[in-house]
C-alpha cells in the first residue's frame, strides 16, 4: 500500500500544481495558516458573542460537512474510471489494465486525501494557532487537543462520504437510505434539538470532556476510540462495497440532440452546442449532482442563520433580501460542475473555440438555474412569513447569480476549480464575491430601519453588477482566444 500511496499523493499534487503552479500551490498553506492567525489574533472579539462552547460545536459541523464535501470517493472515483479514454488516465483506473485491485485503489484514495488535506489545510490553520500564542496566550495542549478532535470529525465525514457513495455504485436505494438516515440525525440534532450534537460526533462529546470545557480523560480517549472505530466500520464496509470489476452500465436513450437543437434555434449558433451541453449533463447524471451541492449549502446556511439566531439568541435579522443575496453568490458551485463532466481534450478537433463554449455553458446555467435560486428563495421566504420583501428578493437573485457565474467564468475559464489552488485567482475571486456580498448582507441588516434608503443601495449595488458582469461578459473573448483546450 506505501508505494500505492505515494504514487497518488504525487499524482494528486500534480493534479492541483497543474491549476496555477508548483509555487503557487505550495504557498496555500502559508495562506491559510496566516487567515487561521488573523482569526486567532481576534477571536477575543469572536467570543465575546459566542460562547466558546458554541463556537467549538460550530468547528466541529463544519470541519465534518467538509469532510463529508471531499470524501465522495465512490462518486469521484467512478467517474475517473469512466474517463479513462482522454490524454490523462488515473492510478484508480489502473486496476482495468494492470494487476491490480480496485478495492486497494479506492482504499487509497481515502487515505490519500486524508494526508492530502490534513497537510493543505488542518495543520496550516493548526500552526497558525500556535503561532498566535504569544498574543492570544492559547495553551499548546489546548491547540493540540482542537487538532486531534477536528481531525477526527473531519475523518468522519470523509468515512461516511465514502461509505455512501460506494453504496451508490452497488444499490442507489442503498445510497438513498444511508443519505436519509444520515440527513435525519442531523436534522433530529440541529431543528429538532431533539438530541445533542455529541451524540452524533463522537469526536465532538470527546473534545468537550477535555480542558477548558471538561476534565474527564477517561471519557475523552473512550469517546476518541470509539469514534476511530466507527471510521474504521465505515471504511472497510465502504471498501467491501466496492465491486471487484468495473463495467460502465449500458443504458439505451433517445437521439435527443436533433429535438434540443431544433427548439434552441432561437438562440443562433449557440443552439448545437447547448443542445450537447444539456445531453452531456442528463447522460453523466450531473444534473442530480448538481441539484444536491447546490441545495446542501443552503441547507447549511438555513441552519447557521437559524443557529444564530434561535440556538445563540443573537438578535441579527436575517430575512428573505439576506438569503436571495447568498443564493445567488452560491452559483459559482453549479457552474464548478458543468465544467467537470468530460474532459475538453476532444473539442481540440472540432471547429468552436473556447470563448464559445465558454458562453455556451453561461447560457445552459442561465436557463438551468434560475428558477433552482428563485424557488428556495420564495419558500424560504414563505416558511419565514416574510414574502413582503420579495419585489426586492428576486432581482437580487438573478443579478448576483449572472454577476457570479460570468466573474467566476471570466477569471477561471474551464478550469473553475483553478481559482481554489491559485492564490492569484483566489484573491481576485475573494475581492470581487466578498465586496459586493458584504454590502448586501450589511444593507439587508437595515432594510427594518430604512427600507427606501435600503431599497436605493441595493438598487445602486445591483446596478454596479450589472455593469460589471456586461463588461466581464465582453472580456472573455479577449482573456480566452487562443487558449487550447485540454485540463
Amino acid at each position: 500500500m506505501s508505494w500505492l500511496l505515494r504514487l497518488m499523493l504525487k499524482e494528486e499534487f500534480r493534479v492541483h500544481a497543474s491549476y496555477s503552479s508548483q509555487t503557487m500551490f505550495v504557498s496555500f498553506p502559508f495562506i491559510i495558516t496566516m487567515f487561521s492567525l488573523s482569526i486567532a489574533v481576534t477571536s477575543g472579539r469572536l467570543f465575546a458573542f459566542t460562547p466558546l462552547p458554541d463556537a467549538i460545536l460550530l468547528l466541529h459541523v463544519s470541519v465534518f460537512l467538509y469532510g463529508l464535501s471531499v470524501g465522495a470517493f465512490g462518486f469521484l472515483g467512478r467517474q475517473y474510471l469512466e474517463r479513462t479514454s482522454g490524454t490523462r488516465n488515473y492510478v484508480v483506473a489502473m486496476p482495468g489494465i494492470l494487476p491490480m485491485r480496485f478495492r486497494r485503489t479506492f482504499l487509497g484514495m481515502f487515505v490519500r486525501d486524508a494526508i492530502f488535506y490534513m497537510v493543505l489545510l488542518l495543520v496550516p490553520a493548526t500552526v497558525g494557532l500556535a503561532l498566535s500564542v504569544p498574543v492570544t496566550h492559547f495553551r499548546l495542549t489546548s491547540i493540540g487537543v482542537l487538532f486531534g478532535a477536528a481531525l477526527l470529525s473531519f475523518l468522519l465525514g470523509m468515512s461516511v462520504s465514502f461509505f455512501v457513495s460506494t453504496a451508490y455504485m452497488q444499490s442507489r436505494a442503498g445510497c438513498v437510505v444511508a443519505v436519509a438516515g444520515v440527513s435525519a440525525l442531523f436534522a433530529a440534532a440541529g431543528t429538532a434539538r431533539a438530541i445533542p450534537f455529541s451524540w452524533i460526533l463522537p469526536s465532538l462529546a470527546a473534545h468537550e470532556s477535555l480542558p477548558p470545557l471538561g476534565s474527564d480523560l477517561g471519557a475523552a480517549v473512550s469517546l476518541a476510540l470509539f469514534g476511530m472505530g466507527i471510521v474504521a466500520v465505515l471504511i472497510a464496509g465502504a471498501v467491501v462495497l466496492v465491486p471487484e470489476r468495473f463495467e460502465p452500465p449500458t443504458v439505451a436513450v433517445r437521439n435527443e440532440l436533433p429535438g434540443l437543437t431544433a427548439r434552441l434555434a432561437r438562440l443562433g449558433g449557440y443552439s448545437a452546442l447547448l443542445g450537447k451541453e444539456l445531453v452531456d449533463l442528463q447522460r453523466s447524471g450531473t444534473y442530480a449532482k448538481m441539484f444536491f451541492s447546490f441545495v446542501t449549502p443552503l441547507l447549511l446556511l438555513s441552519f447557521t442563520a437559524w443557529f444564530v439566531r434561535y440556538g445563540l439568541q443573537v438578535p441579527v435579522g436575517f430575512n428573505t433580501v439576506f438569503y436571495a443575496g447568498m443564493v445567488g453568490f452560491f452559483g459559482v458551485i453549479l457552474y464548478n460542475w458543468m465544467n467537470n463532466v468530460d474532459a475538453t481534450d476532444y473539442l481540440a478537433t472540432v471547429p468552436v473555440s473556447v470563448p464559445q463554449v465558454i458562453r455556451t455553458k453561461l447560457i445552459a446555467f442561465l436557463l438551468m438555474t434560475t428558477w433552482i435560486g428563485v424557488g428556495f428563495v420564495v419558500i424560504i421566504a414563505w416558511l419565514n412569513a416574510d414574502t413582503r420583501l420579495l419585489w426586492l428578493a428576486i432581482p437580487i437573485v438573478l443579478v448576483t447569480s449572472s454577476y457570479i457565474v460570468v466573474m467566476t467564468a471570466y477569471l477561471t475559464g474551464l478550469r473553475t476549480n483553478s481559482f481554489l489552488f491559485d492564490p492569484g485567482v483566489l484573491a481576485r475571486f475573494s475581492v470581487m464575491s466578498m465586496l459586493p456580498d458584504f454590502g448586501l448582507t450589511i444593507l439587508s441588516f437595515t432594510i427594518d430601519r430604512d427600507l427606501r434608503l435600503s431599497a436605493i443601495g441595493i438598487g445602486l449595488v445591483l446596478a454596479i453588477l450589472g455593469a460589471i458582469t456586461y463588461i466581464l461578459l465582453k472580456g472573455i473573448d479577449e482573456k480566452w482566444r487562443g487558449t487550447e483546450f485540454g485540463e
